[in-house]
């Protein structure tokens, strides 16, 4: 058995999934996959969709649970395995460390486990339909059935939280740069491209990008439920009725959008009739929608063109950004000036100094709300990529050691993200060395000159080129998208050096803003992450080609007293200062007295001593 250890003893979490077996064992279900994802195969969920969170305990963003007579098995990624660990160690749950050698994938475990003509159960509004049909593939020959027309995990929830309805309101038409009819012909320009009649989109963020939208029904993520269904002469839009207001109403007769109610979308589907080919993105519709309609119509099944469309940013969405993420690293860079100064003076720990950070955030102008709950993480904390604390688990901040935080914001005008790692007090020469060679990767990417057409797989390893020398490495990507006004992870574009089947690389293109976040984690000791986000910009222009880069966002000191130049190359400490010669003529208009010398000494010259 390729997982960890089961735990002894029975914790509620057994309780439940006990209580789930014997509801899958009268209806017939041998092996129920429950996943993190709502109707829309969103990243993040609302508490109505954490059923996996319910079942298992395991809070992490991400993450499967398979429960079967025999075991109940979850399956997480490496940004979560100390955190799983954590969390599962009292229940009989089996850790499975998804990428790790000798451990199956979920359709693998199932393709070795399931028997023939058993029956496998999920509720098929939350799988995605990319997943399912693989499965159906992968245990075609043991003529498995699926059952995947109810939650059967709702009948042992008796407290379920209710779905999420928040009011939608417009984004101002200036500061989107582009109206919701021009972005509606760019996106029919493309379905003629690929001669569709019709697509039909489930994807929250880009429903919100293409009609100027916003709402919160998930944490941090301002989208509302809802689907769109757009043919070559209409566009239809499915949101709950309580959350449309009459000035909603008329903004969409304005922009001849035809609204209906959010509950309508399979009675629409199953009624239409439909002319032509569908575009509907597999990956990105659930396996019970996509069921539907590819039974009626033909499908081009590729991303939604919304995703392109909306990860290239116009002038007028990176004015707003360029502006926001100063404001952000003001913000920041005086939060952490304010910890260095403070450390073990003052009572401190990991909730408190977040709050701190988080109330320093909202007296910014246009502050909406947080972008992602913050990462506040000290010591052997911050060796869970996405730890979290909490009143009840969380540790008090001294001055020694590393603390990490990892934060951003939605602004109107703007989504933001960064991460810092500082010093607190006395490290070792090894958590030197880790801090120092972070710090040189992430440069050493932000200062790339590529070609156009490369992709961020093409770039990845630059990132990573000083950890891989050492022999080091850390378990996540090194880069995601970032949405405007919207999700804080956003593709399509990503850094990533593994090649995955399920995850279609783009190039990078003008206008793109990518976060550029190495790391190195540690468990039981520390863990470092430098991310500064970035924008793709053209550069100069000649006979091989468009030469392209990279200039900053992310204006916020890296702590000196972790960098030891002995482990940098002439090269690296040449980034070092220009950066920091950056960050102090973009901030030190912003900082006076005390402070303005704090940063004056945060983005010191280093000296080219080798």
């Amino acid at each position: 058995m390729n997982g960890s250890e089961m735990g002894i003893g029975m914790s509620i979490f057994d309780d439940r999934i006990n209580t789930l077996r014997c509801i899958l064992e009268q209806k017939g279900i041998d092996f129920y996959i429950v996943p993190t994802a709502d109707f829309h195969n969103s990243e993040y969920v609302s508490e109505y969709f954490s059923v996996r969170k319910y079942l298992s305990g395991f809070t992490g963003s991400a993450g499967t649970l398979i429960i079967s007579k025999k075991e109940a098995g979850l399956w997480t990624d490496g940004r979560y395995f100390v955190q799983a660990e954590k969390e599962l160690k009292d229940s009989d749950i089996v850790l499975y460390k998804s990428g790790e050698e000798g451990v199956p994938t979920v359709s693998e475990y199932l393709k070795d486990n399931v028997q023939e003509y058993q029956t496998i159960g999920f509720d098929g509004r939350v799988i995605s339909a990319d997943f399912g049909f693989r499965l159906e593939t992968m245990v075609e020959e043991k003529k498995v059935k699926f059952v995947y027309d109810k939650d059967y995990a709702d009948m042992v929830w008796d407290d379920r939280p209710l779905m999420p309805s928040t009011p939608i309101w417009c984004v101002p038409e200036n500061l989107c740069g582009e109206n919701v009819s021009e972005k509606l012909k760019r996106v029919r320009e493309s379905m003629a491209e690929e001669k569709s009649e019709n697509l039909l989109i489930s994807k929250l963020d880009d429903i919100m990008w293409l009609y100027n939208i916003r709402a919160n029904d998930v944490e941090c993520n301002p989208v509302a439920l809802s689907y769109s269904f757009i043919t070559t002469d209409k566009a239809f839009i499915f949101v709950q009725k309580e959350a449309v207001s009459e000035e909603l109403i008329t903004y969409f007769n304005n922009n001849d959008i035809q609204l209906k109610d959010y509950n309508e979308i399979v009675d629409f589907l199953a009624n239409n009739s439909f002319k032509g080919k569908t575009w509907c993105s597999k990956k990105d519709t659930n396996y019970m929608l996509y069921k539907l309609v590819s039974s009626k119509t033909e499908i081009v099944d590729k991303a939604n063109p919304t995703e392109l469309l909306k990860a290239v940013k116009n002038e007028t969405e990176l004015e707003n950004i360029r502006k926001y993420y100063l404001l952000d690293s003001v913000v920041l860079t005086k939060f952490l000036f304010w910890m260095k100064k403070n450390v073990g003076k003052m009572p401190m720990d990991e909730i408190t100094v977040a709050k701190k950070l988080d109330d320093m955030r909202r007296e910014i102008e246009g502050f909406l709300d947080l972008s992602f709950p913050t990462i506040s993480a000290y010591r052997e904390n911050a060796a869970m990529a996405h730890y979290s604390a909490t009143a009840e688990d969380k540790s008090e901040i001294k001055a020694e050691g590393f603390y990490l935080v990892d934060s951003g914001a939605q602004y109107i005008g703007g989504t933001t993200d960064v991460t810092r790692t500082i010093v607190l007090g006395k490290i070792s020469d090894e958590m030197k060395m880790h801090f120092t060679k972070v710090a040189c990767g992430m440069l050493r990417l932000a200062k790339v000159k590529f070609l156009k057409g490369c992709t961020g797989r093409n770039l990845d390893i630059i990132a990573r080129q000083p950890l891989w020398e050492c022999g080091l490495d850390f378990k996540h990507g090194t880069g995601h998208g970032i949405g405007y006004i919207l999700n804080v992870h956003e593709g399509p574009h990503s850094l990533r050096w593994q090649y995955r089947e399920d995850l279609k690389e783009v190039e990078l293109e003008k206008g793109m803003i990518v976060s550029d976040e190495p790391g190195m984690y540690v468990a039981n000791s520390h863990g470092i992450r430098t991310e500064n986000i970035i924008e793709v910009v053209n550069e100069d222009k000649n006979e091989y080609g468009q030469f392209m880069g990279f200039n900053h966002l992310t204006f916020v000191p890296i702590d000196l007293e972790g960098i030891d130049i002995s482990y940098m190359e002439p090269a690296d400490v040449k980034n070092l200062n220009d950066y920091h010669r950056n960050v102090y003529e973009k901030l030190v208009d912003f900082f006076e007295g005390e402070e303005k010398e704090m940063l004056r000494c945060a983005t010191r010259e280093l000296p080219f001593t080798f």
